[in-house]
């Protein structure tokens, strides 16, 4: 088994299951930094697999591993719509304040 690749995609889910925790509290700057994090490991990862590849008998694992954080985002997205939609009306209104 390859241990340093599958953690690394253990790493990530687990930063993606955080990230979707502070999304759900509303916790945007949490979420930001968490997104950060979750870009560094993915980095590390891609180095990884340079290297290293895993077995026919560790792909199912992290696919489901991967599904999981699909998921995660997936609902990240649904629960920054709203988010978003508010920061564009803000960032729309103070353009028109300084034009």
């Amino acid at each position: 088994m390859n241990a340093q690749l599958l953690s690394y995609y253990e790493a990530i889910e687990q930063a993606s299951a955080q990230m979707l925790s502070a999304a759900r509290h509303g916790d945007w700057d949490e979420v930001v930094k968490l997104e950060g994090a979750c870009a560094v490991l993915i980095g590390q990862l891609k180095e990884a697999a340079n290297d290293q590849s895993l077995t026919s008998d560790e792909a199912p694992l992290k696919a489901r591993i991967m599904q999981r954080i699909l998921l995660n985002d997936a609902e990240i997205r649904q629960l920054a719509e709203p988010w978003m939609d508010e920061l564009g009306m803000k960032v729309s209104a103070s353009r028109a304040t300084v034009h």
